[in-house]
């Protein structure tokens, strides 16, 4: 039979409803037995006692509000009855706090196949980049995606898994609209009709953006920081480097923000600067050589054999559904002890997701 409910920390006076459960639905917890009140949809809460208002609820054992009315015994929470409260928190208050690792013998020794970079840092993937310096230049990135992605073997970001092709060879058959809806459109090696020519890059990624000129110099300044940020990440094997000319963002602040990073960059890349001279259709086809060219170099780096102390989790939020902080925010948080005592690290974007 499928639990009902969960009772996440035993101070909490809230049960989590893991199904959708029906008024009259009959709850055993702790020694008692009650019926619920009305119904309570899966991921919401209802109380374990009546309360009455002003009195606190508490969930995760710590307090998350307040009652604003009367709630009955097995009656679901809402923004109708409660109201938001936390506990006092003081900055003078310290505690002495050390990691104790996971038992993690089971892993220990055991490797990832990546993609190992100069700089000793492994990455899990091996992309190449095209990144605009100014907003003019995105219609250019544009073009390019257009260009390489096709012929490269690369299936297009927008509906990836899409195969329209499908629709349109049967529409050429006079198939009826019930054979159309009925077609396969999942895109596979054997339908997509291009091989992948360079097997050790897994793809093309197209950075646009709104900024790169305007404002003031400042503003550049940060963009060019801000790009080169993506630039010595293991998990990026070379980009192309679009410039109009004109603009605030030049490829020579690029440079040196790549350079404050790492000073030894050895990673392909190719700088184009559209007003040095020529024609659009020449800057294009420049870029798309340059690009080739460059998909050569970082196909040449293949996957080796890498110690689980070179991964780097990079966690993200979930939605923040009802169940995230049930389920897989702990899964994550354990996750990530196991393979920080293994000597790996773990980035946490949102600091709210460490409750």
């Amino acid at each position: 039979m499928r639990k009902q409910f969960l009772h996440i920390h035993p101070k909490d006076n809230l049960l989590v409803a893991l199904t959708d459960l029906e008024k009259d639905t009959a709850i055993a917890h702790q020694g008692q037995l009650f019926r619920l009140p009305s119904s309570v949809k899966a991921k919401h809460k209802f109380v374990t006692a009546p309360l009455s208002e002003g009195m606190p609820i508490f969930m995760y054992g710590s307090l998350v509000g307040k009652a604003t009315r009367p709630i009955a015994l097995g009656e679901s929470i809402t923004v109708k009855n409660i109201e938001h409260a936390a506990g006092e928190y003081s900055t003078d208050k310290k505690t002495n706090w050390q990691f104790e690792p996971p038992n993690v013998e089971a892993f220990e020794g055991k490797t990832f196949k990546g993609y190992h970079r100069k700089d000793g840092n492994v990455g899990t993937a091996n992309y190449w980049l095209v990144i605009p310096l100014v907003f003019c230049e995105n219609r250019n990135v544009e073009v390019l995606k257009k260009a390489l992605l096709k012929p490269l073997g690369y299936q297009t970001p927008e509906g990836a898994l899409v195969y329209t092709e499908a629709l349109v060879n049967l529409y050429k058959k006079q198939a009826t609209k019930d054979e159309l809806l009925q077609a396969n459109l999942i895109r596979s090696e054997t339908n997509s009709g291009k091989e992948r020519i360079f097997k050790n890059v897994e793809g093309i990624k197209f950075l646009t953006h709104d900024g790169g000129c305007g404002g003031i110099r400042q503003d550049s300044d940060t963009l060019c920081q801000l790009l080169a940020g993506y630039l010595p990440n293991p998990n990026v094997g070379g980009a192309t480097i679009l410039s109009l000319g004109c603009q605030n963002a030049q490829i020579n602040i690029l440079k040196k923000a790549i350079a404050q990073r790492d000073p030894a960059f050895s990673k392909p890349l190719a700088f184009l600067e559209q007003q040095s001279g020529g024609s659009e259709r020449d800057f294009i086809e420049n870029a798309v050589k340059q690009t080739f060219i460059g998909l050569m170099e970082a196909d040449k780096v293949k996957r080796k054999p890498a110690p689980l102390s070179k991964l780097v989790l990079g966690l993200e939020c979930g939605g923040s559904d009802g169940c995230s902080g049930i389920s897989a925010n702990p899964t994550l948080g354990h996750v990530s002890d196991m393979l920080v005592a293994l000597g790996g690290s773990t980035v946490l974007a949102e600091f709210p997701e460490l409750n």
